[in-house]
């Protein structure tokens, strides 16, 4: 046993040594010709004659004398030799420290085939296997036994091929760099039974022959199956809860939860939803029979079966049992045969028609509802084909967790889609139609929401045709998003609605605007995320078509952009006065001339704000100053020619591309007009009541020429009524109006700031039927202050059209 250090030795019948083997010198300190013929007793003191000792079993201990003086301990085993060669005994001598070392050699070697949580496996040379310690309760199951065929045997006859592969490379690493690879984790699928999951911790290294020569690679090893699963349980988990629930999107909720299952934890995933889920409504309780659509699903194999109903498709499940609820989240195995689908017509007929909900192939199919506040969203199938295994309950519970998790990320998202849907419709429905075509100006309004999840805001336009065929132009915003922003820019644009109506000059509206603003903040409850109508803003213009003269105020809102025939656009000379609801600074009025074919464009901050984020290209974005210019030139660009719903495209193109920003953005452009001289007609007449009748027959011939002479006799009655209680209660002058508008249009105007009051007269009153006579003529009617008195106006549909 050459390394070892036994020393072997022949003794004749008096105990003389005969012969002996290399290395007795390095024992013994002597070379064998001093040994030769000489009794072993002078070198060894061994503790009975030799013919005593022989045939012992158990070890023996004596003392070796070396020439040096020093004394060794050494290990004997004596064995007897038959007689007729003249040699008595052979005597097998070792230092005892090697001896013990070769004893705890055998020692380790034994332990490791016979430990029962530790598996032992020997390779030669050529890595085919020799020797085979398995732990007990390891593959195969039931105490079937591994290998059918002796030993040795290639690894890849043991266990399937692209396992047997992976650890085979890492043997022949081990071999050619004769370094230990140590706690490395490989499958290991029995061939006999693929299907059945095994994982080992292995640590392989070289065996050595004792003269340099690789004689063969040993490994150990341990089943970690249950703790590979676990930590994949734990690992997908992690991933789930990182990647789902962060999306307010159904079908990305839907889209990210398949692709977080494969292909870690099956080789194909559906995810179908009930389509009320989709629509933001509320599900019912069961899962059967009510109309489904696929609306994700993700194939290990990338390509998604031909045989399988694909993404898209809607359809309902119907259960032949009609169960129409699960016992557990998860159900292991369904019975296929039990579960059909029906279509629900329409477009994805064709596409379920001849498709099953799982592939017909063999495999192991897993169903998982989709539950959230007792409703039920959907459910998910989740499949393994043969070679991966079936599912076991412990990946059932993993998949309800999953499941969970997913449930409540969906729910989330289908209550906001049913509130955005809420808000959306709220903001629709007050907002007024993109288009108006007045004869005072043709306008195009546009309303980009927030890109973000925040979503739909408080910022709004309007149009408001005022009395004697002016027209108001509103542009506002309220703080945040939401429907708590879009109920509070109802009621701000409902109250200038109704101020506007009310004739008030756009800096007093703004006023009175700003004191409900205030009133509003004291008695709405909080909404986090929503400032409510504090910090809300509004920009509030009049233009009249017969004067052509524009009023505006704003609120902390940019200046509109007055774009005159044939020069650059410039903003509107106006300073914007601090924000509503803050009682500061009275706002002031701002009051221009505008030629026929000027173009006012009203915006909100958001369209010309600095972007957000980081530099595109490393090319820094754009300040607000360089965006202004930026629509001054686009606004140069189209000229008076352009239709104001082009120009609105060609700013959102410009400066909203994406058509996502951070916040809301609107922009109102307004192409105004003037009213031809021939449709309007003005008389002044003084405070005498002579001119009555004056004023009946200028009005019946303006009316003749004009071909409404149908609406002679109660625009008559309607005159003398007005112009005789401004001469009465007002004096004079008493300018007289005629608009032919969409309606015809009739202005008394005196000096006095006093107001009519309209009230029903009792059968004894002498007077004060005048006011109720023009209210009964009249389809509409109302007065409004003027910088020299008041205006009373009435409207009257043209008789006969």
């Amino acid at each position: 046993m050459p390394g070892s250090g036994l020393v072997v030795l022949v003794l004749g019948v008096d105990g003389e040594v005969l012969a002996t083997t290399p290395g007795t010198e390095t024992l013994t300190g002597r070379p064998p010709s001093r040994l030769h013929g000489r009794p072993l007793d002078e070198v060894v003191r061994a503790p009975a004659p030799w013919q005593t000792l022989a045939g012992r079993f158990d070890p023996l201990t004596a003392e070796l004398s070396r020439p040096d003086g020093r004394t060794i301990r050494v290990r004997l085993d004596v064995l007897a030799v038959p007689e007729g060669n003249g040699a008595r005994h052979v005597v097998m001598m070792a230092a005892e420290s090697a001896a013990c070392r070769e004893d705890e050699d055998e020692a380790v070697v034994r332990s490791l085939f016979s430990q029962a949580n530790i598996g032992m496996v020997i390779h030669d040379a050529d890595l085919r296997v020799t020797r085979l310690s398995l732990p007990s309760g390891a593959f195969p199951p039931h105490g079937e036994p591994m290998v059918e065929r002796p030993l040795p045997q290639p690894l890849d006859e043991l266990i399937v091929p692209e396992d047997a592969d992976a650890i085979l490379e890492r043997l022949r690493g081990v071999a050619a760099t004769g370094e230990p690879q140590v706690n490395y984790e490989q499958s290991a699928r029995l061939k006999r039974t693929p299907e059945r999951e095994r994982v080992l911790s292995l640590s392989s290294l070289p065996l050595d022959g004792g003269r340099g020569q690789l004689i063969g690679v040993a490994s150990v090893f341990a089943d970690v199956t249950e703790q590979h699963r676990s930590r994949r349980r734990v690992a997908l988990l992690h991933s789930a809860a990182q990647r789902i629930g962060v999306s307010l999107d159904v079908a990305k909720e839907a889209d990210e939860l398949a692709r977080v299952l494969v292909p870690d934890f099956a080789d194909l995933v559906a995810v179908d939803l009930s389509e009320a889920v989709l629509e933001g409504d509320e599900p019912g309780q069961v899962t059967f029979g009510v109309p489904t659509r696929r609306v994700a699903g993700a194939s290990a194999r990338g390509r998604w079966p031909d045989e399988v109903i694909p993404v898209g498709a809607s359809f309902r499940v119907e259960h032949a049992r009609g169960i129409g609820r699960y016992e557990r989240p998860a159900t292991l195995e369904p019975r296929r045969e039990d579960l059909w689908v029906r279509t629900t017509g329409g477009a994805s007929a064709t596409a379920v028609e001849g498709r099953s909900l799982v592939p017909p192939e063999p495999g192991s199919l897993m169903v998982v509802s989709l539950r959230a506040r007792g409703l039920a969203l959907g459910v998910v199938a989740l499949w393994r084909y043969s070679r991966s295994g079936p599912f076991e309950r412990e990946d059932a519970d993993t998949a309800e967790e999953v499941g969970s998790r997913a449930s409540l990320g969906l729910d989330n998202a289908r209550r906001y889609l049913r509130e955005r849907r809420t808000v959306e419709t709220l903001q629709r429905n007050l907002l007024p139609q993109p288009v108006f075509d007045l004869k005072a100006a043709q306008t195009s309004g546009s309303y980009v929401p927030a890109g973000t999840a925040a979503g739909l805001g408080g910022t709004w336009y309007d149009v408001i045709p005022l009395s004697s065929a002016r027209v108001a132009f509103v542009v506002g915003d309220v703080a945040g998003h939401g429907l708590a922003a879009a109920a509070t820019m109802g009621r701000l644009r409902t109250a200038v609605q109704t101020l506007a109506d009310l004739d008030l000059a756009p800096d007093e509206l703004l006023t009175r605007l700003d004191d409900l603003a205030i009133r509003l903040a004291d008695v709405e409850p909080h909404v986090e995320g929503s400032a409510g109508a504090v910090g809300a803003t509004c920009l509030y213009c009049v233009y009249d078509p017969v004067t052509r003269e524009c009023e505006m105020a704003a609120a902390g809102r940019q200046p509109p952009m007055i774009v005159l025939p044939g020069e650059r656009p410039e903003p509107a000379p106006l300073k914007p006065g601090p924000v509503l609801g803050v009682g500061a600074a009275p706002f002031e009025l701002a009051r221009l001339s505008l030629a026929p074919g000027s173009t006012l464009v009203m915006f909100n901050d958001e369209l010309v704000a600095e972007p957000t984020g980081e530099p595109r290209h490393g090319v820094p974005a754009e300040t607000s100053e360089q965006r202004i210019e930026r629509l001054r030139d686009i606004l140069a660009g189209h000229g008076a020619d352009g239709l104001p719903a082009e120009i609105g495209q060609a700013v959102l193109d410009a400066l909203q591309p994406a058509r996502s920003p951070a916040n809301d953005v609107v922009l109102l452009v307004a192409r105004v007009q003037a009213l031809p001289d021939g449709m309007v007609a003005s008389w002044t007449y003084p405070a005498d009541p002579a001119v009555v009748g004056d004023a009946r027959v200028a009005v019946t011939r303006q009316l003749t020429e004009w071909g409404l002479a149908a609406n002679a006799f109660s625009t008559e009655l309607i005159v003398s009524e007005l112009v005789t209680n401004a001469i009465r209660w007002a004096g004079g002058p008493v300018g007289l109006r005629l608009i032919r508008d969409e309606t015809l249009i009739v202005e008394v105007s005196d000096p006095s700031e006093t107001q009519p009051h309209l009230r029903s007269p009792r059968s004894t009153d002498e007077g004060g039927r005048g006011l109720f006579l023009v209210a009964q003529l009249a389809h509409r009617w109302g007065s409004r202050y003027t910088p020299s008195g008041k205006t009373i106006w009435t409207e009257q549909p043209f008789e006969g059209e």
